[in-house]
């Protein structure tokens, strides 16, 4: 372990050493860079653009730069026992060293992914084999996720009579959908002139009409995500705290790499504790770099990952920020900044800015949307845990303009933790889903 101190301390400004982050328990809480028995720590040099932000008055930080590499396990494990914390390179000087210090992860599948050998079966006759559970459709997860919202709806149509009564239920469950006023008011009026001009007296018409007119008044929200628009593509992320961002980028990274594109992302959240981890943890999954660092400043963090991708020749590069509140200014204020310094490195970055909203929280998220709209100007909405909200309606109040918050499109659309269950918006899907069957 000395040498592997003394090393560190003759490295270079620019250093990209080569480690992998392990499978097993013991390995991951293992140092990042630790030298293989009998094997020499050759660094290996790796162009990276310097942070120069003279003009936002930034100081560059060292930032790390995590991909998937070949460690030794045992050694790795040994250092984790003994309860040191994995070293994070070495430390950039004050404002007279503007080049940021790099490091890089790769990794071998035959360490980190053990091959386990099954059981062979009991040989006592015939032998009972589970199938495996069928794969649900989108949709049946979609409608299972907002099942609390749609019963609420649905059942309002099933053995009753198409009279006031029934548009004034439909209000009430509208609103405590969280519709909101503007939406519901705008959707039941369709509704009563649907049914008047088609004389509809079926419940099940009428609740297939209004299935009809809510997917009409989604559909301005429904957007393509446009991949390849840019290369690389700058991808701004934000939200406020425990929204789901950086579970949203590490499903979206999966998600842009089965397309084919070649992802970098930015742990730009130095504030929350173990935030820069977890986004680790999800570039190891997604076998994608991360530029990172211990603490400092997010814009030059950002700075770097742009460069960085462009050198990379990426496809697309996403900047995680840190969750702040909208009535925290001086927080905001630094989110304005971050995007500023983007725009710097790359004069039309960032090409989409996105905001990424818990769908449980209702008619707070048009505050939300409000807010981080004026101050970054947001391109697009990721809506998270909509499984088992009773408020589901709140993108119709996003459509209807509530508020005065502007109608932000929606990308994509959460209802659970797997890597599938982030999927594109469909406004006819989700209305679908909304109303239950």
């Amino acid at each position: 372990m000395f040498s592997f101190f003394k090393r560190k301390k003759n490295l270079p400004a620019t250093e990209v050493a080569d480690q992998r982050l392990p499978e097993t328990p013991e390995a991951q809480a293992a140092p990042e860079t630790v030298p293989q028995a009998g094997v020499p720590d050759t660094p290996v040099q790796d162009a990276v653009a310097p942070v120069a932000l003279l003009h936002e008055g930034l100081e560059p930080e060292p930032v790390k730069e995590v991909m998937p590499a070949e460690p030794d396990i045992s050694a790795a494990t040994a250092s984790a026992t003994d309860g040191r914390s994995p070293a994070s390179g070495p430390q950039a000087s004050p404002a007279s060293e503007p080049a940021p210090a790099t490091e890089t992860l790769h990794a071998d599948p035959a360490v980190s992914q053990p091959v386990s050998t099954p059981p062979e079966p009991e040989q006592t006759g015939h032998v009972a084999q589970e199938s495996p559970p069928p794969k649900r459709s989108w949709l049946a997860r979609l409608k299972e996720g907002l099942s609390r919202t749609g019963q609420t709806l649905g059942s309002l149509f099933v053995g009753v009579k198409v009279d006031e009564n029934l548009f004034e239920e439909l209000e009430t469950a509208l609103i405590m959908a969280d519709a909101g006023l503007e939406a519901t008011e705008k959707l039941l009026t369709a509704l009563r002139a649907r049914v008047r001009k088609e004389r509809l007296e079926d419940p099940a018409k009428v609740k297939a009409a209004l299935r009809d007119i809510l997917a009409d008044h989604l559909a301005p929200l429904e957007k393509q995500f446009p991949l390849g628009s840019a290369r690389p593509l700058v991808v701004m992320i934000a939200g406020v705290n425990g929204a789901g961002k950086t579970t949203s980028i590490g499903k979206l990274a999966n998600h842009f790499q089965a397309q084919g594109a070649k992802v970098l992302l930015a742990a730009g959240d130095t504030f929350r504790a173990a935030a820069r981890e977890q986004l680790m943890e999800w570039g190891a999954r997604n076998n994608v770099t991360v530029i990172a660092q211990e603490g400092g400043d997010p814009a030059a963090v950002a700075f770097d990952a742009v460069n960085a991708g462009r050198a990379r020749e990426a496809g697309v590069v996403m900047v995680d920020t840190a969750g702040r509140l909208p009535t925290q200014l001086h927080l905001m204020e630094e989110l304005k900044k971050i995007r500023r310094v983007i725009g710097k490195a790359d004069g039309a970055a960032p090409h989409e800015v996105l905001l990424v909203v818990d769908g449980n929280t209702g008619q707070n998220a048009i505050a939300q949307i409000k807010a981080f709209d004026a101050a970054i100007k947001l391109t697009g909405l990721v809506v998270t845990k909509l499984d088992g909200t009773a408020k589901g309606g709140t993108l119709a109040a996003v459509a209807a303009g509530s508020q005065g918050v502007r109608p932000v499109p929606v990308y994509w659309i959460g209802v659970g933790e797997g890597l599938n269950d982030l999927q594109p918006f469909v406004a006819r899907e989700f209305a679908t889903a909304l109303l239950g069957d």
